[in-house]
């Protein structure tokens, strides 16, 4: 299958590269505005993997990308090229115009939420897949949920919570994503009814196996939207990011209150300085990042239960998990793997156990907790 992964010398698109370059059953294309630095990267992918992959010159944003992706014979496409949020679907519109499969990296709410509805007809109508939020978020955490709550009678909360290392690549894309909430009002599942918190604010503590406590606040993401529904949660479904350093999570609050004031318009102009500037915190913190989800309901014999699921990922390699969903999407339609066609957010589509060689590959670590 000839894949192009869109950005696919970015942050997260190199590292989807990397992992699909030597797989036989792949013909890798690594697709991005710069030639010059999509060839040499692709260069590099068959010099150290032994593959045949190709850099090419495409922009997503041309009137004429669904011709190219027809010109280079694209069977899937890796879309990587966030931020998602406030993006349209015009690289999964040129997709189904030219009959190519559909794998997006997307955290934004609304891209992802939406995006079911607004695809369905067009990739049902060319025979194709088109999954948008193959990433950490709705992918993974959907698959732990589905792990620690099997063959449950209900669930009464899901609390979830990202916790990057401080030393680990970020990336401008990333920064504007998460700055884009930064102080407006976020719409939590809460008491079993729609409440309001504000993004990034009102920081509280988090436990972690195997890292320390952090100071975490909400973040929109879309889980939030999707399982409350899906899960028929009765009481609270909460995200929260923590940053390691301490320092950094309050100067994230500071940033939602003065967007609240009104003193930052939008908090998102600020990501190249905050990239840039992050690196001063490095001394600070360390390679270390991890993830939680915690569950608790009515258990198969209708017992209260709560557990939780953590992992660990040490020496900075953190990154890799949001781009392990669609490394598997990847390698299953690659396969031959029937799929469903038609278009659908990227939750209940993977068991835990199919990122478990992930894991071990980059040496995580998990754990799952009896809590109570």
């Amino acid at each position: 299958m000839r894949v192009l992964v869109l950005g696919g010398y970015g942050n997260f698109g190199a590292r989807i590269c990397r992992a699909l370059a030597a797989d036989a059953s792949i013909e890798l294309l690594v697709g991005g505005r710069d030639a010059t630095r999509a060839s040499a990267f692709a260069a590099e992918l068959n010099r150290s993997h032994g593959g045949q992959a190709s850099g090419v010159a495409v922009d997503w944003q041309s009137s004429h990308f669904s011709q190219a992706l027809r010109i280079h014979g694209v069977e899937l496409l890796i879309h990587t090229a966030g931020p998602f949020q406030g993006q349209n679907y015009a690289v999964a519109k040129a997709c189904a115009q030219a009959g190519v499969h559909y794998i997006d990296l997307a955290d934004g709410r609304r891209f992802v939420c939406d995006f079911a509805q607004a695809m369905q007809v067009p990739f049902a109508a060319a025979n194709r897949v088109a999954i948008s939020g193959a990433s950490t978020v709705p992918a993974l955490s959907s698959a732990v949920v589905d792990f620690l709550c099997l063959g449950w009678q209900r669930i009464d909360a899901i609390d979830m919570c990202i916790a990057p290392a401080q030393t680990a690549p970020r990336g401008v894309a990333t920064l504007e994503a998460v700055l884009s909430y930064c102080g407006v009002p976020v719409q939590i599942w809460r008491k079993g009814q729609w409440q309001s918190e504000i993004g990034w604010a009102h920081p509280q503590r988090v436990e972690f196996q195997r890292l320390k406590a952090r100071l975490g606040a909400v973040c929109d993401i879309p889980d939030l939207e999707l399982f409350p529904t899906h899960y028929q949660v009765q009481g609270r479904m909460v995200f929260r990011a923590a940053l390691e350093v301490g320092l950094s999570q309050r100067a994230f609050a500071v940033l939602a209150w003065l967007r609240q004031r009104g003193w930052l318009k939008n908090p998102s102009s600020l990501a190249g300085l905050l990239n840039a500037g992050a690196k001063l915190f490095d001394p600070l913190g360390s390679a270390l990042g991890g993830m939680v989800v915690r569950v608790a309901g009515l258990n198969a014999d209708g017992a209260r239960t709560k557990r939780a699921w953590h992992i660990a990922a040490d020496n900075d390699h953190g990154p890799e998990i949001p781009c392990m969903a669609a490394i598997l999407l990847a390698r299953r339609l690659a396969a031959g793997e029937p799929m469903e066609v038609g278009a659908r957010a990227c939750m209940g589509l993977h068991a835990l156990s199919e990122f478990t060689p992930e894991f071990a590959k980059w040496g995580m670590v998990t754990d799952v907790v009896e809590e109570g």
